[in-house]
């Protein structure tokens, strides 16, 4: 006997029809959850003026479908094993329907590699092996549409780059609302190949787990806001840290028997994030880059004047297109591949970082960055005894690393969290600006045009680290306040430049030592003899033959 298909009016119509029996499923079936099979029945017979029957079950349910027959059968008074018939043959047919809904949905998912030609990967070659990469991937990360920012796009690019490394970097934006943390996101995101990121605005506290075992893999992860998602946040701080995650659960199969699955998600991945909070919880903060935006006069400008342009129409966004097109094809083109910086054993950092280790790991790390970017303007090289390919870090790449570092390390020495920092400076340009020695909360308020319950926050700080003191008045009349130093965050800042600029300088005379002599040379640090690399060295390395 042959057995009708089912007629697919669209996906909320499903219809199976034999010369005793209709069956039309109303509202399809959903695609998740392969042990069941919900569905709403309008049974009816097909040449009868009986009146239809609705019904919802499970058709993987025996107990329901034995109930149903009876109905069906007393209803529309037809035979127990017609209906037991269609209803078989309407199972099969959508669990057929289904599975192939779930391979094509899928696909859609799934970006597909793109296949660059070959005047793309000449173009992409060719970029990527200018000796200015860095200054010219930033300047072309400017002409893609993003405003400003010099510092930070550049490191938010290199830190997305990472995810192809097997130590990836993390990123979390800050600042106050509206003041275009996502939109930076967003644009650098822009320059990254669609199907090596993943894009979410809110997360449940179990979506990690239920990717696939490999689906995550070097992803760059982008979180439009984590302040929405914080349930999710501990999977995805172990995400970070082990690289791979992992779930038991209990699951009951079609024959009602409970059995343990035991999800499992492997990593890494980089993953970017904003937020307006002035505090973020320890453990999430110390895995990530903080960077702070601009929240200065003349960016606001900056952006005023390229929306004025936009609006008016003189922005090329052809071109815009093709910068963009060019930054993903060059991403396209890195290869993984080992980074050894010779030199990480001769690199300090300052002193006065507050969480060192942690936060000398990421210096090394944005190091190694900078030379895996750069790898089309290194020598391959071959490990002999594990015959591991890899590309050694230049003395530049440190100096290119160290420029982006610094308002990173500035950051991570001081005492005021970001947002309470950027007011305090604020201020103490106001006071500048007026020539003035003293202030009141009120007066400060109006010109910086911060509200009162944020100003008590920032002075509760500023009083507790001495920063500011009262010096006269009551709390009735109000008091009136001093800045104690003027000169404390430049000297912090003069400080850690020193010291990454005089391990630069010292690292520079012994290369130039080692050059002119012809030959190695043995330097005498702080910390021992620094042996520049000569390829050469004591690890006898191949070259790549």
């Amino acid at each position: 006997m042959h057995v009708p298909d089912i007629t697919i009016v669209d996906n909320e119509n499903l219809k199976y029809e034999n010369e005793f029996i209709r069956l039309i499923v109303l509202g399809g079936i959903r695609l998740d959850g392969l042990d069941r099979m919900r569905v709403t029945l309008k049974i009816q017979l097909t040449e009868s003026p009986r009146p239809p029957l609705r019904h919802n079950l499970d058709l993987y349910n025996d107990t329901q479908i034995e109930k149903l027959i009876r109905r069906v059968s007393e209803k529309l008074e037809i035979g127990t094993s017609v209906i037991a018939m269609a209803l078989s043959a309407l199972t099969e047919q959508l669990e057929n329907y289904r599975l192939q809904q779930l391979k094509e949905h899928q696909q859609n998912q799934q970006y597909k590699a793109v296949q660059l030609t070959e005047e793309q990967t000449r173009e992409a070659i060719k970029f990527l092996s200018s000796p200015d990469l860095l200054q010219n991937t930033n300047l072309f990360i400017g002409k893609s549409g993003v405003t400003g920012e010099e510092i930070n796009r550049l490191l938010m690019y290199l830190i997305f780059t990472s995810r192809k490394t097997a130590q990836p970097l993390h990123i979390i934006s800050l600042g106050s609302s509206g003041i275009g943390k996502t939109h930076l996101q967003e644009k650098v995101g822009e320059l990254i190949p669609a199907e090596d990121k993943i894009e979410i605005t809110t997360l449940s506290e179990n979506a990690f787990y239920y990717f696939g075992q490999r689906e995550l893999k070097n992803k760059l992860i982008l979180i439009e806001d984590l302040d929405g998602a914080e349930n999710a946040l501990y999977p995805l701080r172990e995400l970070q840290s082990k690289k791979r995650i992992s779930k038991t659960i209990a699951h009951k199969n079609t024959k009602g028997e409970t059995k343990t699955i035991h999800l499992i998600v492997e990593g890494p991945v980089s993953v970017a994030g904003c937020t307006t909070r002035e505090e973020l919880y320890e453990d999430n903060a110390n895995r990530c880059f903080l960077i702070y935006l601009d929240e200065s006069k003349s960016q606001d400008e900056k952006i005023m004047d390229y929306q004025r342009k936009i609006s008016a129409g003189k922005i090329n966004t052809e071109e815009e297109n093709g910068i963009k097109e060019l930054l993903q094809n060059c991403q396209r083109l890195l290869e993984p591949i080992r980074v050894i910086n010779p030199f990480a054993e001769h690199l300090h950092l300052p002193s006065e970082i507050l969480k060192p280790r942690r936060t000398n790991q990421h210096y090394l790390q944005a190091i190694e960055v900078v030379t895996f970017y750069k790898q089309y303007q290194r020598e391959r090289k071959l490990d002999p005894e594990s015959g591991e390919e890899y590309i050694e870090t230049t003395i530049d790449d440190i100096a290119d690393a160290n420029q982006l570092m610094k308002e990173i390390l500035l950051r991570k020495s001081d005492e005021l969290n970001g947002a309470c920092r950027n007011y305090f400076e604020k201020l103490k340009l106001y006071l500048r600006e007026e020539s003035k020695t003293t202030f009141t909360n009120r007066e400060i308020r109006k010109a910086l045009k911060v509200n009162a319950s944020t100003q008590k926050r920032f002075n509760a700080s500023l009083f507790e680290g001495y920063y500011i003191k009262r010096i006269k008045g009551s709390k009735v009349r109000g008091y009136e306040y001093q800045v104690t130093t003027f000169e404390e965050f430049t000297m912090l800042e003069n400080m850690i430049n020193t010291v990454l600029d005089a391990g630069l300088h010292t690292l520079r005379e012994n290369q130039n030592l080692a050059e002119w002599s012809g030959g190695p040379v043995v330097v005498h640090m702080e910390n021992g003899p620094l042996e520049p690399s000569k390829n050469k060295g004591s690890r006898q390395k191949m070259q790549k033959m």
